[in-house]
């Protein structure tokens, strides 16, 4: 496959962002730049027409980190020109002086490692979306579309697809580090109406990939459609506790919201997380391994190195049911002592650096799914996912499932619940799992908040876990 093209414009500022880094270097601690060129193209087929733009993720421009004595302070600018202009030096080191300045009695840290690296990742795709003609795209995602209209009781359909090519580069006195890639997303929506009754499902793509990533969604146009209609039947679920059977999008995203923004580090440094308090300690069944790292898995959350210059890594966050490791950005891990796990990320070049999850998994286990089915007395199989929350503080979870399928007795009834709400503690959530499937599936369709903002490209998933929740 042919690999993505480099930056050209970010590889006609390397001299200057070079020359930038040596002479900033005399006057600071700590001196560090990275550099961001990344483009991208979306095409959405809606009810009665079609169109074509940008995604959120598209920018270009640089974001420099300086330290002395102590105080840390960053300045973004989208303006360089190919040599270092004499003037723009001056007005930026006035600007950083002033930043300094106007930061003294604020926190103070160790100053900044700069191990040596070097490197680059170029990343391949099969058919590259910014070398294709719009209108083909347009066309499959509109034959999606109508596909699923002519469905019985399909009352509303769209396709959405989004192309992005991160290319970023990494420079600093010991660091020269250069990463450029593909990702792709695309989702068919659908709505089902009978009377009063209407009900929403969809199917996702993702992937390290080009406009081949429609390739791996058209297959799922026939069973989104019977699925829809079989939700139209749907009854609501008897609120209780029951076993359930998480399938890997919901197992995922249970694994996101319960030990991925409750273990990321920075919110240890505020003391906004409960998973401080059980480090060492037995926070879910011995069957359970949890992982977060930028390396060993290929998904939307994958890189060379994040977005403070440190290297992707796979850090263990829970071995054999007990946490015992958290992941950071630079800054948590200096007020830590810990080595950062390369998980510092921005939303954009002009957006803070956070601790942040990439793509997070449990690992698989040693159970079929038709052994977990068999187990089940009285539960539900849930799937399709539409949203999650928790809370890091008070390690409360939400999850909730576009369709459950009820057990009983080991086997499947055939009767559907939607929406399902399933709700608990976390620890008592991950202590009741019991099984764990061979099967490992990620996905990185969505974007993660840190809070309500701040977003990233994430993947989740893993196995299908069996467990214990509050079903609504």
């Amino acid at each position: 496959m042919p690999p993505c093209r480099p930056s050209a414009f970010l590889e006609s500022r390397r001299p200057a962002l070079r020359d930038l880094v040596s002479r900033l270097a005399k006057r600071y601690d700590y001196v560090s730049i990275l550099g961001t060129d990344d483009t991208g193209l979306s095409y959405r087929a809606s009810p009665g027409e079609t169109s074509a733009g940008e995604p959120m993720w598209v920018q270009r421009g640089f974001v420099l980190r300086v330290q002395r004595e102590g105080r840390i302070v960053e300045k973004s600018f989208n303006l360089l020109e190919p040599r270092l202009d004499p003037a723009f030096l001056q007005a930026l080191e006035a600007d950083l002086e002033a930043l300094l300045e106007a930061g003294k009695g604020g926190r103070s840290y160790p100053t900044l490692p700069d191990p040596a690296a070097t490197g680059s990742y170029c990343g391949s795709l099969a058919i590259d979306p910014f070398d294709h003609d719009p209108e083909d795209c347009l066309k499959r995602l509109a034959a999606l579309r109508d596909g699923l209209l002519a469905a019985p009781e399909v009352v509303s359909a769209w396709a959405r697809a989004e192309f992005v090519t991160v290319c970023r580069t990494f420079l600093s006195p010991n660091r020269d580090l250069f990463q450029t890639f593909p990702w792709a997303q695309a989702h068919i929506f659908g709505v089902a109406r009978r009377g009063e009754v209407s009900k929403l499902d969809y199917r996702p793509a993702s992937g390290l990939l080009g406009l081949e990533i429609l390739d791996r969604l058209e297959p799922e146009l026939p069973g989104l459609a019977a699925e829809l209609g079989a939700l139209l039947d749907s009854t609501r679920i008897e609120p209780g506790e029951y076993e359930v059977i998480l399938r890997p999008d919901m197992a995922g995203t249970l694994a996101h919201e319960a030990f991925g923004h409750g273990v990321e580090l920075d919110m240890f440094v505020k003391e906004r997380a409960k998973a401080a308090d059980f480090l060492g300690k037995a926070v879910a069944s011995p069957q359970v391994d949890m992982f977060d790292g930028a390396k060993g898995v290929e998904q939307t959350g994958s890189f060379l190195f994040d977005d403070e210059g440190n290297l992707g890594s796979t850090t263990q966050v829970i071995k054999d049911g007990i946490l015992v490791a958290g992941f950071s950005d630079s800054l948590s891990a200096l007020a830590l002592g810990l080595a950062p796990s390369g998980n510092g990320r921005r939303q954009a070049y002009d957006h803070k650096a956070y601790a942040r999850m990439t793509n997070t998994w449990f690992a698989p286990g040693a159970s079929s799914l038709e052994e977990m089915v068999a187990s089940v007395q009285d539960g539900w199989l849930l799937e399709g996912l539409d949203s999650g929350m928790e809370d890091p503080r008070n390690w409360g979870i939400q999850l909730k499932a576009m369709l459950g399928r009820e057990i009983k007795a080991g086997r499947l009834t055939g009767r559907l619940a939607s929406p399902v709400v399933c709700s608990g503690y976390v620890p008592d959530v991950l202590k009741a799992i019991t099984m764990v499937s061979r099967e490992f599936e990620l996905g990185g369709s969505g974007a993660c908040g840190k809070g309500y903002k701040e977003f990233v490209k994430v993947s989740s998933g893993g196995p299908s876990v069996k467990t214990r929740m509050r079903l609504g």
